[in-house]
Parts: C-alpha cells; structure tokens; sequence
C-alpha cells in the first residue's frame, strides 16, 4: 500500500494515531475477527470498538462484511493491507493522490460463456449447480464471489471520478485471477485478453487453475477439488504505455485509452482463436488468497491553482 504523505491522506494518519487502534490492526493481523471478539480482546464496549472500527474502515485499513452468526449476522472485520509505503513529495514535483474503486465481481453487466460456467457466493453455487450459462443472470450474481467460465467473456463498468483539473498520471488495475480447467489443473494455460474502453491492452497468460490446497478466503463448503485461489495480477497503464505483472504489453497510454470518460469498461475475455484456451476464474472477497475485488486505482496530479482552492 503505497501512502503519499499529503493532507488528502490525513483520515489514515489519523486512524494510525491510536494506541487502540494499532492493537486492532495487530488482532486483525493474526487474523479476521467479529467485533464482539475484537471488544473482548482489548477489553472494550461493542459500541466503542464500532467507533474504532467505522475511523478504520474510513482510512481504508479495514473491511467490514456481514456473515452468518448464531441468530444474527455478524461483522466480520479484516484487515486490507499488509504493508504500507509512505512517499514523501518531492522539490519541484506535484504530489500525487489516487481515486480508488472496487467493483464487486457479480456487477458484470454484460458477459457470453460457455461451460464449464458458474458462479457462487460466499454461502452457496448460485442457480444450485454448474455449467448453466443462464444462472449469469440470476437476480442472486451481484451477490458472487467467485465465477468461471472455459470460453467467452464478462464485462464490468466502472465509475470515474476524475475531476477536469486534476491530470491522470497512472490507472493501476488489479484481480485475482487464474484458469478454468474441469476440478482443478495448476499446468493448464489460458490466455486472457484484457480490454479497456475498446480498447484491447494486450494478453495474460495464466499458468493454471489451482486446487488441491485451501484458498486462504475459500470457505469451508467449498469442494477442496475445486479451483481455491488465483494469481494477483497487476495491469498498470502510464505514458510509457501498459504493462501486465512488469511486462509491457502495449504501447497503448494513459492518453490513449479514454481515460477522462465518465465511466469505463473492462472486458475480460478467453477468446474462441486463443492459443490457449483454458478458461477463465476470477475471485473476490470471501473467495481465493487476496481479499479484494477488482480494484481500480487512477493516480493523478492536481493543478497548483486546485490544489490552493
């Protein structure tokens, strides 16, 4: 988690300015909790620890998730880093800020599949079985944590939150992500064209569908023989062009690919002349070894007049 130190920033600075509050960074390093055991662990009210928590979540530190409990939902708090990098601005350098979205992994708004296809919550398959393109359209997919497909594609939109005077310097994408093989296979490739507002950025090419060993999110009901986590793949577009995982891949820019469009689209895709056609997973919170969804992070320069404003 890379911090530029600004003003912007000051919610983060603040939520660390806690002795209460680094302990609960310290419980919730060792591993997600519910807040009546995060209040009987610092000794707390539930109330005071939802305090703590709500400065937490506002810093960006700290998810919150409804679960299932005995009798009542609970929440289930986690933490959403585990490092930060703190930049300091530099002589003759306008400092950077970021606009950050997270776009749940069932708010596909468009898609084509072909089995094997699914999709699941954190609970429970979605439609109650696999390989059934029409359950992508169960009123239950905005709920999904998890979806597969061996062919095709699934399309997101994306708010964006860039203001006129503020200058796009680099949009940074993440997702976890792998292959689509039947059960699971860890040496079965897939190559994954990514497109961004028509624009086809270029190709990842996953090594496997990997099972056989626990995701660190993946709930218990789910089938140990199923595919239980991907790959946490980086796709970074800038004014030298757009790279995936460090490779570039085009000479597409941050100039180049509508960046200033009040929303954007992102297609994922296994195309039907692909090389390797292996399919395709991509997990989201509650699902695989990275508890996010996907990830959209616009760094930007703001004017020296906005910035006096």
């Amino acid at each position: 988690m890379e911090t530029l130190v600004s003003e912007s920033n000051l919610p983060l600075f603040e939520a660390l300015a806690s002795g209460v509050r680094i302990r609960i960074i310290e419980l919730l390093a060792q591993e997600p909790m519910v807040m009546k055991d995060l209040a009987s662990a610092t000794g707390l009210s539930n109330s005071i620890i939802t305090m703590h928590i709500k400065k937490l979540e506002r810093a960006g530190l700290v998810r919150v998730e409804m679960i299932p409990g005995k009798g009542a939902a609970q929440k289930l708090c986690r933490l959403t880093a585990d490092r930060m990098e703190l930049v300091f601005p530099r002589p003759g350098v306008l400092p950077r800020s970021f606009h950050l979205s997270s776009i749940a992994i069932g708010h596909f708004v468009d898609f084509d599949v072909k089995p094997t296809c699914g999709l699941a919550t954190k609970t429970k398959v979605i439609g109650g079985g696999f390989d059934d393109p029409r359950y992508f359209l169960e009123p239950e997919r905005v709920d999904a944590k998890i979806l597969w497909f061996s062919q095709g594609y699934v399309t997101y939109k994306i708010p964006n939150y860039l203001l006129e005077a503020e200058t796009p310097e680099e949009l940074e994408i993440t997702m976890e992500i792998a292959s689509e093989a039947p059960s699971f296979n860890e040496h079965w490739p897939s190559d994954i064209d990514f497109t961004f507002n028509g624009i086809n950025l270029g190709k990842w090419t996953s090594p496997g569908d990997f099972g056989g060993t626990r995701g660190k999110y993946t709930p218990e009901w789910w089938d140990l023989n199923l595919n239980q986590y991907g790959i946490l793949v980086h796709i970074r577009i800038n004014s030298d062009g757009t790279f995936i995982e460090g490779t570039r891949v085009s000479g597409y820019t941050i100039q180049d690919v509508g960046i200033r469009k009040p929303q954007w689209e992102l297609k994922l895709s296994v195309r039907e002349d692909a090389n390797n056609r292996g399919g395709l997973t991509l997990y989201g919170t509650g699902f695989g070894n990275y508890h996010q969804d996907l990830q959209f992070k616009l760094s930007y320069t703001a004017s020296e007049t906005s910035q006096a404003e």
